[in-house]
């Protein structure tokens, strides 16, 4: 699958009236007692060539957050990227998330999450992935950050005309944020889905810079692997390089 970013003709632009998200999961520290309520994110990145080759690319992601308590935290999460070249649809994502989180006095927390997701090119028609466990906060420092979160799941695989498949899930992931400024970071995560079938590996690797109190500028890279995917995938592995202004409150 081509990547989402062309570096020749490059447009950047907001969309305020969606919430937005990046990352694979959510393992901030624990809310403080002056944390906001309600917060969200709004990320969105469209690219447009034009002569030799005709491409149009969209990107939007989406996160909202709440707390109920200083312990329960529920995020949801949206993804949509969509892929034109000449006329033709070469990439179409969609996925939607919720999440639940409770955190206890120290550096551990339960969790658990729903996903749904549609890859257009990936062989499946559609997969749901729940999972749930136990994450820690390894490092908790004003700099760096680093937490593991691991446990049990499982997954529905749609694949068109084939038997749907239901499967046990091992999970294992791992954030990690390096702030360089107050006004920048780094951030790597990585998640690992394991299954009879098949493994399916994440990465996201972001360098995001503050531009305002609101807005920020992000570079991330994606990497999404799949050990043994459907015949009628395009590719086992799908690498997208994004650059998108983030808008938070």
């Amino acid at each position: 699958m081509p990547r989402l970013l062309s570096w020749n003709a490059l447009g950047l632009s907001l969309l305020p009236s969606i919430a937005s998200a990046a990352g694979i999961f959510y393992a901030p520290p624990p809310p403080e007692e002056n944390s906001p309520t309600f917060s969200g994110e709004a990320e969105l990145g469209y690219t447009q060539l034009t002569g030799n080759t005709d491409s149009q690319t969209l990107l939007g992601k989406s996160r909202l957050t709440w707390l109920t308590s200083r312990y329960w935290t529920h995020t949801l999460r949206g993804e949509v990227r969509h892929v034109t070249r000449d006329g033709d649809t070469s990439a179409e994502q969609y996925l939607i998330s919720g999440r639940e989180r409770y955190d206890f006095d120290g550096p551990h927390y339960l969790f658990g999450f729903a996903r749904w997701e549609k890859d257009r090119f990936s062989g499946y028609d559609q997969q749901f992935t729940t999972i749930g466990g136990y994450g820690r906060h390894v490092i908790d420092r004003e700099s760096h950050r680093l937490s593991l979160e691991a446990g049990p799941g499982y997954r529905h695989d749609r694949i068109e005309d084939e038997e749907n498949n239901n499967l046990g899930v091992v999970y294992s992931a791992l954030d990690y944020q390096w702030t360089l400024s107050d006004s920048s970071y780094v951030r790597q995560e990585m998640s690992v889905e394991a299954t009879d079938a098949n493994t399916t590996s994440r990465s996201v690797s972001s360098l995001t810079a503050r531009l305002n109190s609101r807005l920020s500028l992000r570079l991330s890279h994606e990497i999404k692997h799949n050990s043994d995917p459907p015949e009628t995938a395009d590719a086992n592995t799908d690498q997208t390089t994004n650059a998108t202004l983030l808008y938070t409150w």
